[in-house]
């Protein structure tokens, strides 16, 4: 077999794929064998149908049809695997040459299109310089992490005055569309100021004691009747605050490992400056990438971007109001940077030589399971017998390539400082790598 690619552009590619006669024929012998054992005719075991007879039942251009598809396949990825081209979308498939009833040795030809990844030229990124918020520790900072410990042991009492910030209440709820009910709940329990659940929800309830209640307008969302406008009439059965326990000696030995309120409050200062160089992080990563992605020039495929834009909208689940000219630029808008990214950082990783290790999948199958709430191991099946196992190690893969940029990088806060992350960036270990064809479920097992 013989292939040729031309490049019609940065992402398109055609490939000519010329294979012989000789070596199409297998395919041939293959697609008769298969007939012979499917077709059933009088005085012939099955399996023992002649040729001639599979060619008079069917037609010579059906058998040829048949082996060409059983081909196909394995032409365009040996061509692929010969010419280093990664296919982005199915391809369009043009059959210029085949056997046929008056040429039966004829080579085949075909031609392939295909989007392909584009190759970028990665810029010098040593020392990209980037500027992130101060991290000081102030003293609300501590309160706030003292009072969100003291929240998880607190107990909530019921209170006689209306709802107020930060209040749970207990709710009934009727939606009305018109004159028609289309939904309806009952003590539901929820936090004045969430915004978790309805909008005008909070402004309805907040100074509602128990026993009142109040009607507004909104926007359903979620059920069939997602995005349509509606009234809803709220009424407040039950108040509570949250009580919390006394900062003192005990209240450290109930929530931590701590003996005194002194030692509590030291570790939870610590805490909160390593949250605050995690933010620094966070926020430097992101500039990073976004100079990155100034400074290459990384053309994105029509075909790509309309695909995923395509299986956006038609998902079954979507909302009423999904499908609108805002949220479709919306989408090719995120389409179109997530691609960048992608192609940018897969560029770095080759760079560096950026491996991943069995270890840091199972963190990645760990962190995501808890994200979707899933057991780790059923996550990772999931993962499997979907496909994905090379998506999990391409995006584990692409975030250590950017931790290899923001290693490089010169970061320094608003007021000047150079910035240590040493203690966020993970460093790259030195065990085994896993392939992105490596078994999922297997890696969750090492």
């Amino acid at each position: 077999m013989k292939t040729a690619v031309e490049k019609l552009n940065p992402t398109l590619a055609k490939i000519q794929v010329d294979v012989p006669f000789e070596e199409f024929k297998p395919f041939l012998n293959k697609t008769y064998k298969e007939l012979a054992e499917q077709i059933q005719m009088p005085g012939f075991r099955k399996g023992k149908i002649p040729n001639q007879l599979i060619e008079q039942r069917v037609g010579y251009d059906f058998v040829v049809e048949n082996a060409l598809n059983e081909g196909l396949n394995g032409f365009y990825q040996q061509a692929l695997t010969e010419n280093e081209l990664t296919p982005l979308a199915q391809p369009e498939v043009d059959v210029q040459k085949k056997p046929e009833q008056n040429d039966r040795e004829a080579d085949v030809s075909v031609a392939i299109e295909v989007v392909v990844r584009p190759e970028v030229e990665l810029p010098d990124y040593e020392g990209l310089k980037v500027e992130v918020d101060a991290a000081e520790v102030t003293p609300e900072d501590e309160q706030k992490a003292l009072d969100e410990l003291r929240g998880r042991f607190g107990t909530l009492i019921n209170v006689e005055r209306p709802a107020a910030q930060d209040d749970f209440v207990t709710l009934d709820l009727n939606a009305l569309i018109g004159e028609e009910e289309v939904d309806a709940a009952n003590d539901l329990s929820y936090q004045v100021g969430a915004g978790t659940m309805l909008d005008g929800l909070d402004e309805a309830i907040t100074g509602l004691s128990a026993g009142e209640d109040a009607t507004f307008e909104t926007t359903l969302a979620g059920g069939e009747h997602s995005g349509e406008a509606a009234t809803v009439k709220v009424k407040v059965t039950a108040v509570k605050e949250r009580e919390l326990p006394e900062v003192d000696d005990e209240f450290a030995q109930l929530a931590s490992e701590f003996d005194t309120i002194d030692e509590l409050k030291e570790d939870l200062k610590k805490q909160a400056a390593q949250s605050k160089i995690a933010e620094q992080g966070n926020a430097a990563r992101d500039k990073v990438l976004d100079k990155l992605v100034e400074l290459v020039e990384v053309p994105v495929p029509e075909k790509v971007v309309e695909d995923q834009i395509e299986q956006h909208f038609n998902n079954p689940n979507a909302e009423a109001d999904h499908d609108s000219e805002e949220h479709r630029a919306e989408v090719r808008e995120n389409t179109e940077r997530a691609f960048r990214n992608e192609v940018i950082l897969d560029a770095v990783a080759d760079k560096e030589e950026v491996g991943v290790e069995q270890s840091e999948l199972i963190d990645y199958i760990i962190s995501m399971s808890s994200q979707y709430g899933m057991d780790p191991n059923q996550f990772a099946q999931m993962l499997d017998s979907s496909g994905q196992a090379g998506m999990m190690v391409g995006e584990v893969r692409r975030s250590k390539a950017l931790a290899a940029v923001l290693e490089k990088a010169e970061v320094v806060d608003t007021e000047g400082n150079a910035v240590d992350l040493s203690s966020y960036i993970k460093p790259q270990g030195e065990g085994e790598t896993v392939e992105a064809e490596k078994d999922v479920e297997g890696a969750d097992e090492a």
